[in-house]
């Protein structure tokens, strides 16, 4: 204890000595200073001074050819001029989310303490303590993300925004660009989304209605939930009076007013290619980190892969109701469609549904997970077999097996005993599918699978994968992905809708890395794609032929899960040129037994790509693939030599294989050989002790 005691004295002396207490002071205070000065840099670097005409900015949607093909929340290129709206619309916002507005000059010390010791408090950045400058810098100029940091370049650009702007000028940019929900950006959009009436005509309970749901839009939307947006306006209207914005005998008044919500006309109007639109953001959220709320104020460019021919023309397509199947019961059949260039990966046009379109609703171009049927059939079986040394003419069983618990069966309950590979493509005949597949081994159809980009489940690891047996299922943009490997010389490219997206003051926010997998051989490639001709000359496919024009393709189809119904669930048809790739589904969102499918997919999301594909020829570069169906291949005598190369390229495999274990079975070869020798010796030497 004495010991301790000096020791504890010796360093007080020192600590005293050496002036550490003021320099440890001083380094903390430097550490401030240099920490203000930074975040003051940035904000006095920021150009708050253009912050009111780039909030103009729309967000453009451009082309692959560099053109506009669409704006996001155009109409508030202007928005509402703070004159000329009632106090109590303006007011009702300071109410409920910045009630010191008018006295702080930019950031509420108070709030920021009550919110500083909530986040201390619950553990995480939960947000909170923001005023309406603040608010305004991070929506404008600010990622969404919740830190430290961005709380404190958020707080010196208030300070900035405050010294170039007046509060009346702060407040008419924060209304004008604020996310009310429901897909209304701004006062005016909200005014009218909500009740069919401009900002000026809102009563003092409808702005309040409106200030409340800025807390959050989706859960507060009075159109989902009436009796929650209602109880909040109810807290804006208590703050309202709190803050003598009103007075008693207007509270009660609106209090008691009943909301009449009613859609405008405006909110209803077309946007241009919307389902296209909608996969944009899709991605620019999903894959590049975006918000919704960051894409609709910031004012970027966003370049996409779009084709705005093939994409009108795709839309004109599905505004025909005569080309698709009736629907049952009152429900249209729905249907999604992808157009894709194969040497990129790049979507070039999109729909995902019919009917009403809904903003950022259930895209079945992409969204949709639907068992692929015999469209897998190429991609787990056939290109697999063809790698291992198959042919197209190559003889498969065709008669009914057992395996285990699994018993595929042919549709038109007929089997030949025997049928040829390219027959059997051309005709999406099951049972040789599913035998050639566990002839060569279900590992190696899983593998290629993998290859071609086919997200599969635990569960789908069984034969019935031959024919598309899914627990989940693809997309139509997955499947055109995954068959653009054909017309690509065996390469895939991911498919993808953006290029690039560039902020309001020219710098890259996002940029595409090209992802390329090999596949597989051009020569399977091509001898693949000569079966898919031949689908579309003679099989399933016909009914998509066009005069002049070469297109492979392939038919599929599920079972409806009803015995006593003879009927499908999904359809699809996925067909390509030599540069474009097309996928089509066709199907209910929600199938049972009285909504389902009861022609084959040749009878509807054939005609379907046909319509598609012919409305789409004159925006295609004429082009001609480098092999041709196996039909024309036989007529010419040109299959043989194709199987002499494919025996060739597999012989050659094998040599290479010899001569690289060939050392290796040279020394087994030697050990043999002296193992041999040492075990005459020892027979020699027994022999010997058994003479004598």
């Amino acid at each position: 204890m004495e010991k301790y005691q000096r020791f504890k004295e010796a360093f007080a002396k020192f600590w005293r000595k050496k002036h550490l207490t003021q320099i440890l002071l001083l380094l903390t205070l430097t550490i401030i200073l240099l920490t203000i000065l930074f975040f003051a840099f940035l904000a006095a670097t920021a150009n708050v001074e253009t912050l009111k005409e780039g909030l103009r900015q729309s967000t453009v949607i451009y082309d692959k050819d560099g053109d506009a093909a669409a704006r996001l929340a155009e109409n508030r290129a202007e928005g509402a001029d703070i004159e000329d709206l009632p106090d109590h619309v303006g007011n009702a916002v300071i109410a409920i989310e910045d009630e010191r507005f008018y006295k702080h000059n930019g950031f509420d010390i108070k709030g920021i303490a009550r919110a500083f010791f909530g986040n201390l408090f619950s553990g995480s950045i939960t947000g909170g303590g923001s005023t309406i400058t603040q608010q305004l810098a991070k929506n404008a100029l600010l990622s969404p993300e919740q830190t430290y940091r961005r709380k404190a370049e958020e707080l010196f650009l208030a300070v900035e925004i405050e010294k170039n702007y007046k509060k009346d000028e702060i407040l008419q940019m924060y209304l004008n660009q604020v996310y009310y929900g429901s897909g209304s950006w701004g006062i005016e959009q909200a005014a009218n989304k909500y009740f069919s009436k401009t900002p000026k005509e809102l009563s003092i309970s409808e702005s309040a209605l409106l200030a409340g749901l800025l807390q959050s839009p989706s859960a507060l939307d009075p159109y989902n939930h009436y009796e929650r947006a209602m109880k909040r306006r109810n807290v804006v209207l208590g703050k309202m009076k709190e803050h003598k914005m009103i007075s008693a005998e207007e509270y009660e008044n609106a209090v008691n007013e009943k909301i009449q919500l009613k859609e405008g006309t405006r909110s209803k109007q077309e946007r241009k290619y919307p389902y296209y639109v909608d996969a944009v953001l899709d991605e620019a959220i999903n894959k590049y980190g975006l918000t919704q709320e960051e894409i609709f104020t910031r004012g970027y460019k966003i370049y996409t892969e779009m084709d705005q021919n093939l994409q009108s023309s795709l839309e004109n397509v599905y505004k025909k109701d005569s080309i698709f199947p009736p629907g049952m019961n009152g429900e249209i059949v729905q249907s999604g469609a992808v157009l894709l260039d194969p040497a990129t990966g790049g979507v070039r046009g999109l729909v995902g549904g019919r009917g009403e379109h809904v903003f950022r609703g259930f895209n079945r171009a992409t969204h949709i997970k639907a068992q692929p049927g015999s469209t897998l059939k190429p991609l787990a079986v056939y290109t697999p077999a063809l790698e291992e040394g198959y042919s197209p003419t190559s003889m498969l069983k065709d008669e009914p097996v057992t395996y285990g618990d699994y018993k595929p069966t042919n549709a038109s309950g007929q089997y030949a005993g025997e049928v040829s590979m390219y027959k059997a493509v051309e005709d999406s005949i099951n049972v040789p599918a599913v035998w050639l597949l566990n002839e060569m081994g279900l590992d190696k159809g899983l593998d290629a699978l993998g290859r071609f980009g086919i997200p599969l489940e635990k569960e789908d690891e069984y034969l019935g994968i031959a024919l598309g047996g899914m627990r989940k299922g693809i997309s139509p943009l997955q499947l055109a992905e995954a068959y653009a490997t054909f017309p690509n010389g065996g390469k895939r490219h991911d498919g993808h809708l953006i290029t690039k997206i560039v902020g309001p003051t020219g710098g890259i926010i996002a940029e595409r890395d090209k992802e390329t997998v090999k596949v597989t051989t051009k020569t399977v490639s091509n001898q693949m794609t000569s079966m898919l001709l031949n689908v579309v000359e003679t099989g399933t496919g016909s009914a998509t032929k066009i005069e002049g024009v070469q297109i492979a393709g392939k038919t599929g189809s599920t079972q409806l899960p009803y015995k006593d119904i003879n009927g499908t669930k999904d359809q699809w048809f996925v067909g390509y040129t030599p540069n474009l790739v097309g996928a089509v589904w066709l199907g209910y969102d929600q199938t049972d037994r009285e909504h389902y499918l009861s022609k084959s997919s040749s009878e509807t999301a054939v005609p379907v790509f046909r319509a598609i594909m012919e409305t789409s020829l004159p925006y295609m570069q004429e082009e001609e693939f480098t092999t041709k169906s196996v039909n024309e291949k036989l007529e010419k005598k040109e299959l043989t030599e194709e199987i002499g190369q494919t025996i060739k390229e597999q012989a050659g495999k094998f040599e290479g294989k010899l001569r690289e274990d060939l050392p290796i079975w040279k020394e087994k070869l030697r050990e043999g050989k002296n193992e041999l020798e040492d075990f005459g010796k020892f027979l020699k030497d027994k022999w010997d002790q058994f003479s004598n």
